[in-house]
């Protein structure tokens, strides 16, 4: 019997074996996750991909929130992999973990939650049909675990998958703009060092001119009626209420201001802006006095913005044979260590570290200090600097290791008002990794920085190392980092800021958890800036966060490139009005279920700040339950991006929250 030709190619069709693509092949850069890019058949750690000991030839391991989307033809036809935790995690970081295959916007398969030591899940998820395909992994509390795809595999019979980037969102403001009558903004209460110089700029949005006045200032302070700046002194401990009054054309409006004369700064989270995120090491004196005048250009001064910091490499930075650089090396061989200078040519870097009395000195880029301070001062704004208790910085300049107090009186004497006080090389002379030990340079800074005529917040840059949250306040730190370095990734944004539950407790006026700077806006780490890889959404859930947790709001993008997005996420006084608020209750987590969790933080008015956050990859219900949030009976319930009322609620309120996005709202009475 004869076959006819087109049977046999339908024949032939039958028995066609579909393809397989190793997921590892595919371009891994385009993974979004906290950290570098994952590398093929390798873990988070550039290791073999391990869990629970089973060893895996093939695959790609991921770090903290991570996801990977997939574009598909419709033809391919199933997922393979083993997933889990990867045995090289870091300590602590021990999950739990949840694998997601999301296929055409529906959840096609979840794992349980992991742990660290679980056996690696296997996975079958069918394909067919399927256009576009996420993986994704939600880790909630540790930002640092490492996960693992090993072995995975799609089946398909079309096109090859290709990995992409997700479609960006577009920007959509939500902050309404500032009407011309005067509002006075900002936090309502200032702490200032008895007999210490004091300034401060009465924050307000309105048409300009504003005529400011003030009553019951106490002794020895002024305002300056037309910028709103108060300064001067004051001799006498104290608490003093001042009915401050911004007036214009269109009508005026008064608050009161709480001025706590005594020994504690720092009573409100600080706000300003830090050159680390945007110039790095190439940061110049012309960068930061910019920063400043666009505080006041841009309107950012208006809204409670308040100090300019620059960061590393105002310093000079030593050459291999400097004596700085052989006691550190030596130092470093004395504990089995290796220390060796990384090689950077850069004249603009290069000068005496020290004078003839052993103070500090700036490099050629910042040619006036005291110059450069009385610049920021003359706004209304205050000024901070950077140094290291090791002898060198992170970025290898000149620190203050043997020159604590000569150092402390050299920021005071050129007029600094904050210090960020980074752990760096004090690695080398540390003797173990135990609390004392950690405590030691932090402490003897913090004397030396007490010691000063002059106010200076104190910003403990040690990571969260021996839980620094438990002792900063007590060694005179008004702020402390309580993680590694962020990035503008999902993964290092969410898995840094939702890690913070439990860390309220620490929290209060003088002495603020800090889980790092803002990474909105154009940053980069350097001249090539890039907008920030983050969501509009996912900025939003970014602000919101922190303003609930009554972090230090310290703005790391290029002023001078501040769109009408940024610029709204930067200047809603409700949402400030949060991480500002007197009482210095930070925000803990009061529900999760699965991908979406409830945080609030009660206020000084009484009411109680919430957010509704989505970390899944799907817009999902949120619910706020009033018993969760400590509150009974109807309530009012106002949107603070919006700066509207919903309506009243009885027993909860939820709403649909985006994809990593958050509804950030005021329960009130």
């Amino acid at each position: 019997m004869k076959i006819a030709p087109l049977c046999l190619l339908a024949l032939a069709a039958l028995t066609v074996q579909a393809a397989s693509l190793p997921l590892s092949k595919l371009d891994l850069t385009r993974v979004s996750q906290a950290g570098r890019p994952p590398r093929a058949g390798l873990t988070a750690g550039n290791h073999p991909i391990r869990i629970s000991g089973r060893l895996f030839a093939d695959g790609f391991g991921t770090q903290g929130a991570s996801r990977l989307e997939i574009s598909l033809d419709g033809r391919a036809q199933s997922l393979a992999a083993w997933v889990g935790i990867a045995d090289d995690t870091v300590a602590g970081q021990t999950g739990p973990a949840c694998f997601q295959v999301i296929g055409d916007g529906r959840i096609l398969y979840a794992s349980e939650h992991l742990m660290k030591g679980d056996a690696a899940r296997r996975i079958d998820v069918p394909l067919t049909g399927i256009k576009d395909l996420v993986l994704a992994v939600q880790v909630p509390d540790q930002p640092r675990t490492s996960t693992a795809w090993a072995e995975a595999a799609i089946d398909y019979d079309g096109a090859a998958p290709v990995s992409v980037d997700r479609v960006p969102e577009k920007p959509y403001v939500l902050t309404p703009k500032p009407g011309p009558q005067p509002r006075i903004t900002g936090a309502d209460v200032v702490g200032a060092g008895l007999g210490h110089p004091f300034l401060f700029k009465v924050p307000a949005t309105g048409a300009r001119p504003i005529e400011f006045l003030a009553e019951g200032l106490p002794a020895g302070l002024v305002l300056d009626s037309a910028s709103g700046i108060v300064s001067g002194s004051v001799a006498a401990a104290g608490e003093y209420r001042v009915l401050v009054t911004a007036r214009n054309a269109a009508g005026s409006s008064s608050r009161r201001l709480h001025i706590v004369v005594g020994d504690t700064l720092a009573l409100t989270p600080p706000m300003g802006w830090n050159s680390w995120n945007c110039f790095a090491a190439a940061v110049t004196a012309g960068d930061v006095r910019a920063a400043a005048d666009a505080f006041v250009s841009t309107g950012l001064i208006d809204h409670g913005w308040t100090y300019v910091n620059v960061d590393d490499y105002w310093m000079t930075r030593p050459q291999a044979g400097d004596p700085v650089v052989r006691d550190l090396t030596e130092q470093a061989r004395s504990q089995g260590k290796q220390f060796r200078l990384r090689p950077m040519n850069d004249p603009s870097l290069v000068g005496p570290a020290r004078d003839s009395e052993g103070r500090i000195n700036a490099n050629p880029r910042f040619p006036d200090m005291a110059g450069l301070a009385a610049h920021i001062h003359s706004l209304g704004l205050k000024a901070g600097l950077y140094s290291s208790p090791g002898p060198l910085t992170c970025g290898e300049c000149i620190a203050s290791y043997g020159h604590e107090a000569q150092d402390a009186a050299r920021f005071a004497g050129w007029g600094f008002d904050y210090l960020k006080y980074d752990w760096c090389s004090y690695s080398y002379y540390a003797l173990d990794e135990g609390r004392a030990e950690r405590i030691k340079p932090y402490r003897l800074m913090g004397r030396a920085l007490r010691a000063q005529k002059r106010d200076i917040v104190y910003s403990l840059c040690q990571y969260g190392m021996s839980d620094v949250w438990e002792w900063g306040a007590n060694i005179g730190g008004n702020s402390w980092r309580t993680t590694d370095d962020i990035t503008d990734s999902w993964g290092s944004m969410s898995g840094i800021g939702f890690s913070q539950n439990g860390h309220e407790a620490y929290a209060g006026p003088g002495h603020w958890n800090d889980p790092d700077m803002l990474v909105v806006g154009w940053v980069g780490w350097a001249r090539s800036l890039h907008p920030t890889r983050l969501s509009p959404d996912e900025q939003y859930t970014h602000i919101s966060l922190w303003s609930l947790l009554a972090s230090p709001l310290l703005i790391g993008c290029d002023l001078q490139r501040l769109d009408d997005f940024t610029l709204g996420l930067l200047t809603n006084d409700e949402v400030i009005a949060v991480d500002q608020d007197s009482l210095g209750r930070a925000a803990r987590r009061v529900a999760r279920e699965g991908d979406t969790e409830v945080w609030s933080r009660p206020l000084a008015d009484g009411s109680i700040a919430v957010g509704l956050f989505n970390r899944g990859e799907l817009p999902a219900m949120v619910t706020a339950r009033w018993g969760a949030i400590g509150v009974e009976g109807p309530r009012t319930v106002r949107d603070l991006w919006r700066q509207r009322d919903l309506g009243h609620f009885t027993g909860r309120y939820e709403a649909l929250v985006p994809r990593h996005g958050v509804v950030l709202v005021k329960v009130m009475q």
